[in-house]
């Protein structure tokens, strides 16, 4: 990383899908970088992105037709990883060769959530980033949504400072189904709803509980107890609908990943206090969009957050006809009626904090606030709520048992 501090941050993307343009999106309230290149399997799709690029203004982003490419361009800097969970530990291993035999100068790494799909992936995601020397960040945008920066802030400064920490943090997240077929499949997801919607979930809930400036390891996870469920989409009317929509590929009659998951997580901080996660993530949730409700109580106060209480509403009758879409919020389920309006998603939702602090920390050689180091941490949550699931019983942490645990929607079929 000879040569820093840098002027700016080049960035390249993996992946230009959905998550790769609200990631796009964000990048305007950043500063000091430029997106300058795309790499992802569709061709269309890399060009669709390199468009909105130049039509955003965030640099002369260039199409790469391999992942090798993009990495031995001369105007890459860092790597955002944003494609397919089951692509992720392949891309870091053609990133770390390429870094290795000095192929490649990118010397820093971002990485969407979750980190993989199982503890040893993980593991192995901050082995190779280690070991290639590259400064490695984790990409949970529910930790610098401007509700869970301004909310913690306010409270360990005014009301934990003077009738002691929190010890009780609850967080939700719940909307009505996935984009993308592969996130619907267990064994390329890595799970149902509990891994894709519960890392969010108990990462910000830590976050929360984890004092101002503490490191990660001043929480100790003690135990997780978990549970899973299927409540709509094994249904058959909405089975055979997924079917319609995503292919043969998809097919919750008989090939069903969670809809619904619950979790509990004991901690204990450093000085002995018992300390508590709830959280509940559902594919099941027909409202007005994503909903994000968020908790944090302590001895004589409460903060909550949900992301659906908007100041901005809309009103539309009957009479107003439009196409389907995701205008007002994301995963949005209605054209008429009484709807809250998101004015700033990416800004929200913590994505536009997010890139501001992974651009700073890489630009400047500096540890971010979340790295491999804490996604690692959050699958082997997972594993754990997982595991408990499966054999009713609350598993007790340290659990070497995890390393190798997968889950059963994403055991070989």
């Amino acid at each position: 990383m000879t040569g820093l501090p840098k002027e700016r941050l080049r960035v390249g993307f993996v992946g230009s899908g959905f998550i790769a343009h609200f990631h796009l999106k964000s990048m305007v309230g950043v500063r000091n970088v430029d997106v300058t290149g795309v790499y992802s399997r569709s061709a269309e799709k890399r060009r669709r992105f390199a468009d909105a690029v130049a039509e955003l203004g965030l640099g002369d982003c260039r199409t790469h037709e391999s992942l090798e490419a993009i990495l031995q361009a001369g105007d890459i800097d860092a790597i955002w990883i944003l494609s397919p969970n089951y692509t992720r530990l392949d891309t870091m291993r053609i990133i770390h060769a390429e870094v290795k035999a000095g192929r490649s100068k990118v010397f820093a790494v971002a990485c969407e959530k979750p980190l993989a799909r199982t503890v040893s992936e993980a593991r192995e995601m901050l082995r190779l980033a280690e070991d290639a020397g590259l400064n490695h960040g984790y990409l949970e945008n529910q930790v610098f949504a401007t509700p869970v920066l301004r909310g913690k802030e306010i409270i360990w400064r005014r009301a934990a400072s003077a009738t002691g920490r929190p010890y009780l943090a609850r967080a939700a997240e719940e909307h009505s189904g996935p984009h993308e077929p592969w996130f619907w499949q267990g064994d390329k997801q890595g799970g149902g709803v509990l891994s894709d919607m519960m890392c969010h979930s108990v990462e910000v809930a830590r976050h929360l509980l984890t004092a101002p400036g503490a490191p990660r390891g001043s929480l100790k996870v003690k135990a997780v107890n978990g549970t899973v469920a299927n409540l709509k989409w094994t249904r058959p009317a909405y089975a055979d609908q997924l079917k319609r929509r995503y292919g043969a590929e998809v097919d919750y009659r008989n090939r069903p990943s969670e809809d619904f998951a619950r979790g509990t997580v004991a901690l204990e901080d450093d000085e002995g206090n018992e300390l508590m996660i709830e959280a509940t993530t559902s594919w099941a949730y027909v409202g007005a969009g994503l909903r994000i409700q968020l908790e944090l109580l302590g001895p004589e106060y409460a903060m909550e957050f949900n992301s659906l209480a908007t100041g901005l509403k809309v009103f539309m009758s009957r009479e107003v006809t439009g196409s389907e879409g995701e205008d007002l919020v994301e995963k949005q389920n209605a054209e008429q009626g009484l709807m809250p309006v998101l004015e700033d998603e990416a800004g929200v939702y913590g994505y536009t904090d997010e890139n501001r602090h992974m651009v700073e920390c890489f630009r400047n050689g500096e540890t971010p606030l979340e790295t491999f180091h804490d996604g690692l941490a959050v699958v082997e949550i997972l594993m754990g709520l997982y595991r408990s699931a499966e054999t009713g019983q609350t598993v007790n942490f340290p659990a070497p048992e995890l390393e190798d645990y997968v889950p059963p929607v994403a055991r070989g079929r």
